[in-house]
């Protein structure tokens, strides 16, 4: 039986995970959240929005934990600030928007790539990404631009219409809210034109952050169905050979 992912009203303790320190290939030392074990039959990156490593991202690794992961989620934000958590506010934006402007896209690939490398060293043959709104598109750029993951899952990734030249090195798997005002239906069918090999989800009534049990926007049948294909997709396209 699947795992009903957490929200606000039944949430996931934070301590069930715990911060470990890697270090990527320019050196540069981060944190991350870590849950389940190298014993694990899957294992997933989680990359977070632009609010840091929140409680609701610790509560998804934790519910993919629950579902057979080995999870890490890099502390993107320490490339410039260490320990960011940001609340879901229009000032929450603000900063996680000033703060996103200041690491390049490679920068953080980088970090990816040292999760990927440190659950392949702990006996894992195949890595899955899955990313929310800014990291959903780190997501796409992960599968499109390196060869570290081999699976992908993108929520509400926003930008990606303006990547779509190189096709993806793994199975990607999108989905985007139809209410979601950042994200035009415009960019979402550029997408599916472009690159037809990718599945593509839209959740009609689901906005922005449609996943995110702290935002207004928040949508839980959309989020339920999203999160059961997510775990199917990744399980699937992970499952060992």
């Amino acid at each position: 039986m699947k795992h009903t992912p957490s929200d606000k009203k039944n949430p996931v303790s934070g301590t069930e995970g715990h911060l470990t320190s890697l270090t990527a290939s320019d050196g540069h030392s981060f944190k991350a959240w870590e849950t389940g074990s190298a014993e694990s039959p899957f294992a997933v990156i989680v990359v977070q929005e632009i609010f840091g490593l929140t409680t609701h991202i610790r509560n998804v690794c934790n519910d993919f934990a629950a579902e057979g992961f080995h999870v890490l989620a890099p502390a993107v934000f320490d490339r410039v600030k260490p320990d960011v958590i940001l609340e879901y506010t229009q000032s929450g934006v603000t900063e996680g928007l000033e703060l996103r402007s200041q690491i390049p896209s490679e920068k953080t690939l980088a970090d990816i790539a040292a999760c990927a490398k440190a659950l392949r060293d702990s006996g894992h043959k195949k890595v899955g990404i899955i990313g929310f709104c800014w990291g959903g598109l780190l997501a796409w750029l992960t599968a499109t631009r390196t060869h570290d993951v081999d699976a992908a899952v993108s929520w509400y990734g926003g930008s990606i219409g303006n990547h779509v030249e190189t096709a993806p090195h793994c199975p990607v798997e999108l989905h985007f809210g139809g209410e979601d005002s950042s994200i035009p239906h415009t960019e979402i069918q550029k997408i599916r034109d472009a690159r037809p090999e990718v599945e593509e989800y839209v959740y009609d009534d689901a906005g922005h952050g449609f996943g995110c049990p702290e935002r207004p926007s928040f949508n839980r049948d959309a989020r339920d169905l999203a999160w059961s294909r997510s775990v199917d997709f990744l399980k699937t396209n992970l499952a060992r050979d």
